[in-house]
């Protein structure tokens, strides 16, 4: 389906304009953050819920919260004062192919980040220098420092390898956009939109290429890349405002 570029404009601006709302928020993950109303609760659920954010979205919402009430539905607090016994409580955790061991490190390597000042915000702050890709991979090396199992790096895709991070470009997006409709959170005001990118899975990149704004047949760094320079086109100060329509358009009305 190939739209003339101001039509597709208009088109998408329209779909933006349904599915950014706050009847959104309720089958999405990230509902899960919205819970919280303290910046570094809202912060570490949201990084949580977006790692395990893929499958069955009910499952998801229902792992996420989960996740959260082994927590006590206070994660900043857990993370900076668990002890080993309260590790335990993570032992029955699993979500597809993140299971116990994956969880526990998380949680570690969220303790040692918090411990040095700013926390998650702090270490992606260098985005509107040196880009998402490299502070993502700079982000993926601090949150790897600790002994960990090896299984806990498929969890943490590096762009520097081609990986499209979704999650973690998801998790950007919902920390640094910030409208009037309250979905995104816009905690990180340091960061600007317009250095974000858009991110890319099964139904994002299937409408983008049947709208001509990608025409990358793989869902890599590259694909991300060429997408959100698509979308810059339309608003180079918050490309990744499409997102919304383009997932919309690809899970809830099937396009």
């Amino acid at each position: 389906m190939k739209i003339q570029p101001n039509d597709l404009k208009e088109f998408l601006d329209y779909k933006y304009s349904i599915y950014n709302n706050p009847t959104f928020i309720e089958t999405d993950p990230i509902s899960i953050p919205h819970l919280f109303s303290s910046k570094e609760d809202i912060e570490i659920a949201a990084f949580l819920t977006a790692t395990i954010s893929w499958g069955n979205r009910k499952t998801i919402l229902k792992n996420a919260y989960r996740l959260m009430e082994l927590m006590d539905l206070t994660p900043y607090d857990f993370i900076k004062k668990h002890n080993k016994k309260d590790l335990k409580t993570l032992d029955s955790f699993v979500h597809r192919t993140f299971n116990d061991s994956d969880t526990i490190y998380f949680i570690q390597s969220l303790k040692n980040i918090y411990n040095n000042p700013g926390g998650l915000e702090a270490l992606f702050s260098t985005i509107n220098t040196i880009g998402v890709k490299e502070a993502i991979h700079v982000f993926r090396k601090k949150f790897l420092e600790l002994n960990h199992p090896a299984h806990v790096e498929k969890h943490l895709p590096d762009p520097l390898k081609g990986a499209s991070a979704k999650r973690i470009n998801m998790f950007l997006r919902w920390m640094v956009r910030k409208d009037e409709e309250g979905v995104d959170f816009g905690l990180w005001k340091n960061i600007s939109p317009s250095n974000l990118v858009c991110p890319l899975d099964v139904h994002t990149g299937n409408v983008a290429r049947k709208l001509g704004l990608l025409t990358r047949k793989t869902s890599d760094w590259k694909a991300v890349e060429e997408l959100t320079d698509s979308l810059r086109t339309f608003d180079p100060a918050d490309p990744v405002k499409y997102d919304f329509a383009l997932f919309g358009l690809g899970v809830f009305e099937k396009f």
